[in-house]
């Protein structure tokens, strides 16, 4: 399913919450009649698959793939926290500016290409990258494009974003869940040079807490995957065997014993 403001689905003018989104993954559940089915999501839906692991009732489990957020300063090792502050607001702000506005004439054919560089980086097939990009595209009544989610659902999303507590999420949760985490480094950021030494302290600080979490909680497995974060394109075969796994684990009774890779 796309989520509220996504690809082709609705809610781009309304409130963007997790508890709303929940809802929303409630409701397609009980349209599809697949009540207990597992929920599973990458990246933003990777966060909402771990909520779903507390909050929706029937689902036996889920699966976050590489959905962290942008963490809380302390996880950027070895960076003063007032930097790292300081830079997280200025990635706010680029992205809250950029949100739901008109691309301007030859922007799209721009966004196009700069994924297109991604994909041949990556190993990814062109018209993969190209066809999700182009089911984010939303138009104005005026014929402007634009990328989706649409600003009010947009800053909204950037809100919860900023203030869902993952972690103490996880420590409350008793329902399995794993944790898929990328273990190779994105593509640099054009523009950004400081965007690399910031991500790679926060990697870190990520691994080193998702590697205590995996010790300490029962319902929690966290897993590896040789990949940046467009895992799910890089290394589909691998993913889905690591989703098909936990679940037959978790169909068999056998989950619950942590392990961190």
């Amino acid at each position: 399913m796309d989520l509220r403001a996504h690809g082709k689905s609705g809610g781009g003018d309304g409130a963007w919450t997790f508890a709303g989104v929940v809802a929303d993954v409630a409701a397609v559940v009980e349209e599809c009649g697949i009540a207990g089915a597992f929920v599973v999501g990458h990246s933003l839906g990777g966060m909402v698959a771990a909520c779903c692991a507390e909050e929706l009732e029937g689902t036996p489990g889920a699966v976050n793939l590489d959905g962290h957020g942008m963490g809380r300063p302390e996880q950027y090792v070895g960076m003063e926290r007032g930097y790292v502050v300081r830079r997280l607001e200025e990635v706010r702000e680029f992205a809250e500016a950029a949100m739901g506005r008109p691309l301007p004439e030859g922007g799209l054919d721009g966004v196009l290409a700069y994924h297109a560089l991604m994909a041949e980086e990556l190993g990814i097939e062109r018209e993969l990258m190209e066809a999700g990009v182009r089911r984010g595209i939303g138009e104005t009544p005026d014929g402007q494009v634009y990328l989706r989610p649409e600003r009010v659902a947009g800053l909204g999303m950037q809100e919860a974003m900023a203030e869902i507590d993952l972690f103490g999420l996880y420590r409350r949760l008793r329902r399995p869940l794993l944790i898929g985490r990328a273990l190779r480094p994105n593509p640099s950021t054009p523009g950004m040079p400081w965007v690399d030494e910031m991500m790679a302290a926060y990697v870190k600080g990520l691994h080193a807490d998702l590697d205590e979490l995996a010790r300490t909680q029962p319902w929690v497995e966290v897993a590896g995957v040789d990949a940046t974060h467009a895992m799910l394109l890089e290394r589909p075969r691998e993913v889905a065997d690591l989703v098909l796994g936990f679940v037959a684990r978790v169909a068999e009774g056998k989950a619950g014993a942590s392990r961190a890779s």
